[in-house]
């Protein structure tokens, strides 16, 4: 049986054999150990990373409206979990929007999978990782970071909302920054729904019991987000979400030409 060589994507490129190096991109940025001549290189670092953003808001910058759907990689395609975020993706893609995951497999690819039957736009961004990870066959167009920051903001920049299915850290790391990311104001008519009342249901009750009951969130952070397992009310809650910004869009644009209109 013919060996397998080791292979990894960096960005735009794709690395194999001897090739392939023992960290990734984001493990050297954040590693302030070794060498003093690091510090040197961390300025040109910085063109990487802007180019990194530069590629990113071109390709997805004509994008329609969009939902971020996130979850677990080890998802089995046979699960119920998978069947849930398939029939997502398709009911997002009936309703106008085009469905942006990590690009990887399980629930990513049901998600993605979901579109492409519905005959909408799939989208993954996918990111460089110590151990391989290839972007799923349903993805339409596919982008691929070096630096976990970057991609994080193309998933809020380009997405309507979020929508969590259950997954691991990964999961949680998109989830917690999107809910302080609203919380904050740093975004606005953001909706965040987690899929599956019995996976987030322990969570749910310790961030009630926990950090609501010691006084570290406010009553009113429990509005952030909204726990279904019905598909067709997730979508709901992201239209409704949706028109409600377009609706307040459209009023300040009228504020502000009535405002011009006035004689001054």
């Amino acid at each position: 049986m013919k060996k397998s060589r080791p292979e990894r994507r960096q960005g735009q490129a794709v690395v194999r054999g001897s090739l392939v190096p023992e960290s990734t991109h984001d493990q050297r940025l954040l590693d302030r150990q070794g060498p003093a001549d690091w510090v040197h290189m961390d300025p040109w670092r910085v063109l990487r990373i802007q180019a990194e953003f530069v590629e990113g808001f071109g390709q997805l910058a004509e994008l329609p409206p969009a939902v971020s759907v996130f979850g677990s990689a080890r998802t089995k395609p046979d699960s119920e979990e998978y069947k849930l975020a398939r029939d997502l993706g398709e009911a997002l893609a009936r309703a106008g929007y085009a469905v942006i995951t990590g690009g990887g497999p399980g629930i990513m690819e049901a998600g993605n999978k979901g579109a492409v039957d519905a005959g909408g736009i799939s989208v993954g961004l996918g990111i460089e990782l110590p151990f391989e990870q290839s972007m799923n066959e349903y993805v339409d167009l596919g982008i691929e970071f070096r630096y976990f920051f970057v991609r994080k903001t193309m998933f809020v920049k380009y997405s309507c909302g979020f929508i969590a299915l259950p997954g691991g850290f990964g999961t949680l790391d998109e989830l917690f920054e999107a809910l302080t990311l609203v919380q904050t104001r740093k975004v606005t008519s953001f909706p965040v729904v987690l899929m599956g009342t019995a996976f987030w249901g322990g969570m749910v009750d310790w961030i009630k019991n926990s950090l609501l009951g010691s006084g570290k969130i406010a009553e009113q952070d429990l509005d952030l987000f909204t726990v279904t397992d019905d598909v067709d009310e997730a979508v709901r809650i992201i239209v409704e979400a949706d028109r409600a910004r377009s609706k307040q869009r459209q009023e300040e644009l009228e504020a502000v030409a009535q405002h011009s209109a006035e004689p001054q």
